[in-house]
């Protein structure tokens, strides 16, 4: 049967439709925080909580005198709140932690525009005290550009499941830098990750949690490109809030070594 090219053409538009009718369906659902992200934002006898205006936080009711507060941003296309039961854990420890949302969830020049970095600045001039500044995938991009543009209020920069940072040059930054990578995530793998090195500095301390995927940094679904996990999203977030407990104590005094359940320490060369 003879083919017309209009007809041809209609073929290959439905077809395009439905696999982007697919692709944003498997997207809006991949990046959704769990049940279990979504109970993590209420207010209990240790941790209180508050949203507004893109800000989550995370107050412990018994705080630790002198501790240093953590500034987090979230994935690129993440919801915010897949990383409440994380930055929870991390709250009921003893430490403030703001989480501040991306414009448009980081797409669209969402991550790059000034107005996250200002928003956080001001957070953080309010606030007062030693912050150390951290975030996931993209959101790691955006740390690092707060640390590269405020190093004066950056105590600490905790760099989680990203290869970031591409665009700036932080090798001469004299506050403590920590990579938190794993060993199952290809799209922040550690060869991407080998290939920034050069921008950050050479004192910066990496820990590789062993079996741990990208999506399972957050309380999300199963992102497209990663690897499935060899161990819990618990023990995941174990190992993560370990490293980030180290980081924050780094910013109190001298660096300490990151002590993360089944993980790899190494130093940067």
């Amino acid at each position: 049967m003879k083919v017309t090219w209009a007809e041809f053409r209609k073929v290959w538009a439905i077809t395009g439709t439905v696999v982007m009718v697919v692709a944003i369906g498997w997207a809006l659902l991949a990046f959704r925080a769990n049940g279990t992200a979504r109970d993590a934002v209420r207010s209990d006898a240790r941790v209180s909580i508050e949203a507004g205006s893109g800000v989550w936080r995370f107050e412990p009711v018994v705080a630790t005198p002198g501790a240093a507060s953590l500034l987090f941003f979230p994935g690129g296309m993440v919801d915010p709140v897949a990383y409440a039961p994380l930055l929870r854990d991390v709250a009921a420890r003893g430490h403030s932690v703001a989480l501040v949302a991306l414009p448009r969830r980081g797409a669209f020049g969402g991550a790059e525009d000034p107005a996250v970095l200002a928003r956080a600045y001001a957070l953080v001039r309010d606030a007062g005290g030693r912050w150390v500044v951290a975030g996931h995938s993209k959101g790691g991009k955006v740390a690092a550009l707060f640390a590269h543009a405020y190093p004066r209020q950056t105590a600490a920069l905790a760099l989680i499941g990203t290869s970031h940072p591409r665009d700036v040059d932080l090798s001469d930054a004299t506050y403590p830098v920590l990579q938190v990578l794993a060993d199952r995530d290809p799209i922040a793998s550690i060869e991407r990750a080998n290939r920034n090195r050069h921008n950050l500095p050479r004192s910066t301390s990496r820990i590789v949690i062993e079996g741990g995927n990208h999506s399972r940094f957050g309380e999300y679904g199963f992102q497209p490109g990663d690897r499935f996990a060899a161990i819990t999203r618990g023990q995941q977030r174990r190992a993560t809030r370990s490293a980030l407990l180290s980081a924050l104590s780094s910013a109190r005094a001298t660096a300490s070594t990151p002590d993360a359940s089944r993980t790899t320490t190494e130093q940067a060369p």
